[in-house]
Formats: C-alpha cells, sequence, structure tokens
C-alpha cells in the first residue's frame, strides 16, 4: 500500500508547514500545466495530492497513523479522502491558476482540463485474504481454485502459486479484487500465504528438512535406507559409524527458488536406541561390550 509520508519525501513526525512546504515543491514539479502530455507525471500529481488531502488533515493524518495504509484504505474511500479539500485553492495560493470550474475536489490541468477521476472510477482499495496452503504446494507451486467474495457475491478465482513461496509471504494478483461501483476499474488482490504444517518436512530456506530412524547395528555397519523427498522416494546409503544426529545431504532435490537455484535435503539421522533386550540380544551386546565395542 501507498505510504503518503513517503510519497511526500517527509518523515511521519513533520510538521504541518513541512508537510505543506513538501507538497508544494512536489506540485511545481508534477503540475500538469508544467509536463503536458506526460501521463507518469500526472499520476505522480495524483498521488501527491492524495497524499496531502490525508496528511493535511489532522482527524485523518491521526487515523492514517493509527491503522497504517492497508487500515486506513479499508475505512476511507477515494470520496472520503478528498471531501472538503478544495486542491485548486491550496494551488492558487501556490501560484498556480487553479479552474474553479472543476468544482472541489478538481485538479487544474491547462488546457486538457486534468481532473482527478470520479470517486466511481477510482480503483477500489485491495482486497486482502489469508490463503492456506499446503507444504508441497509451497514448494513445486500449484495451480489452486479458490471462492473469494467481491462486492458481496462469491466468485471462483483461479490463482497460480509459485515455486518456492514462503510463510507469511504476499501473493499479489493485479485485477482479481473489488470492482468499482461503476465496474470501470477492478482492484487488487493480496493473498497473505499461511503455509500448513507437514508431517515429514520441514523448511530451512530453500532446503528440506526430513528426519529418518535407524538401527543401532545399522548405524555401527552402515546400510541403505529410503527417504521420501519432494519427488519420490529415494535410496540413501548410510556410511559404517554414523553418529546420531547426523545429516545426510540430498543434492538439489529441495526447493527451487524464484531465480532458478535448487535447494537440499536434509536427513537428520535418528539412531533408535531400544528400551527392551531379549537374553540373547543381551548376552551378544555384552559380548561386543567387552571386546570394547
Amino acid at each position: 500500500m501507498t505510504d503518503y509520508y513517503s510519497v511526500l519525501g517527509i518523515n511521519k513526525g513533520s510538521s504541518d508547514d513541512e508537510i505543506k512546504k513538501a507538497y508544494r515543491k512536489q506540485a511545481m514539479k508534477y503540475h500538469p500545466d508544467r509536463n503536458e502530455g506526460d501521463s507518469k507525471a500526472e499520476s505522480k500529481f495524483k498521488d501527491i495530492s492524495e497524499a496531502y488531502a490525508v496528511l493535511s488533515d489532522k482527524k485523518k493524518r491521526r487515523e492514517y497513523d493509527q491503522f497504517g495504509s492497508e487500515g486506513f484504505h479499508r475505512k476511507f474511500s477515494q470520496e472520503d479522502i478528498f471531501r472538503d479539500f478544495d486542491v485548486n485553492d491550496i494551488l492558487r495560493g501556490f501560484g498556480f491558476g487553479g479552474n474553479p470550474s472543476q468544482g472541489r475536489g478538481g485538479f487544474p490541468g491547462g488546457g486538457n482540463h486534468f481532473q482527478r477521476p470520479h470517486p466511481e472510477s477510482v480503483k477500489p482499495p485491495t482486497l486482502i485474504k489469508d490463503l492456506s496452503i499446503g507444504f508441497e504446494e509451497a514448494a513445486l507451486g500449484a495451480q489452486r481454485n479458490i471462492a473469494i467474495s467481491r462486492n458481496g457475491v462469491v466468485e471462483e478465482t483461479s490463482i497460480k502459486i509459485p515455486s518456492g513461496i514462503s510463510n507469511g509471504k504476499i501473493l499479489r494478483l493485479q485485477g482479481k479484487g473489488h470492482l468499482s461501483p461503476d465496474g470501470k476499474n477492478q482492484g487488487d488482490l493480496h493473498l497473505k500465504i499461511r503455509v500448513l504444517p507437514h508431517p515429514l518436512f520441514s523448511r530451512d530456506a530453500q532446503n528440506v528438512i526430513v528426519s529418518s530412524d535407524i538401527k543401532l547395528t545399522d548405524a555401527l555397519l552402515g546400510t541403505t535406507i529410503e527417504v521420501q523427498t519432494l519427488n519420490g522416494i529415494k535410496s540413501v546409503k548410510i556410511p559404517p559409524g554414523t553418529q546420531n544426529n547426523s545429516k545426510l545431504r540430498l543434492k538439489e532435490v529441495g526447493i527451487k527458488s524464484s531465480s532458478g537455484v535448487q535447494g537440499d535435503q536434509m536427513v537428520n539421522i535418528k539412531i533408535a536406541i531400544p528400551k527392551d533386550l531379549t537374553e540373547e540380544q543381551i548376552k551378544h551386546i555384552q559380548y561386543l561390550k567387552d571386546t570394547g565395542i
């Protein structure tokens, strides 16, 4: 979401006078009269005027500081933001010839009468939802159909979950949010990802972590075990003399990052010590003890 303080190039604790000076400086630079035909300057002028409309109003600024950008935009529409804000009067005070015929809230724009769009045509605020996904979906990516309530109507939306996405990340989907009342603009959808725990796997950056139990004799003599990975079961050799909590690395069978780098899988070896022994086993163990093992 937009940080109004950053838009004006000021700090959160700036005084009213500092806010006014910052807006005047930006307005002088990006005013449409001085940037005819420059759509980027026009867009920037809209942004700084919106920021000033909020930060120059004590009540709106207090709400913005208290709830943050996302919370503020849930409570205030574009129409609310520009209510009782006459940018033309302000700009005339800065030496620009505001166009009185545009009414309150309009933006002067020389010959082309640049104006803030009607509130109904403004892009709606971002729709924010939580999305729980499985470990494999996060690691390998997936295509999901989810039900989203937009403007009071529940609709099914197909989304692509990128491989390697991690817990807490925001999946940003343009044009998948609320429609404006006139149907001309559609807001964005932000999905906050919650990766559900897995019974076998855990994650460390791009590496997958799994534990595997082996018998004491297998740790002493060596063996081959089968290990579950994201891509199926793999055979892994356990060398003789393997210690408890040893970690074996399976190269490039972990999670692929957005840059294409493949992580590894780490196998944490747990040596299972039996609690109960038969008389025969005790004899053999005693023999091994006597030999110095």
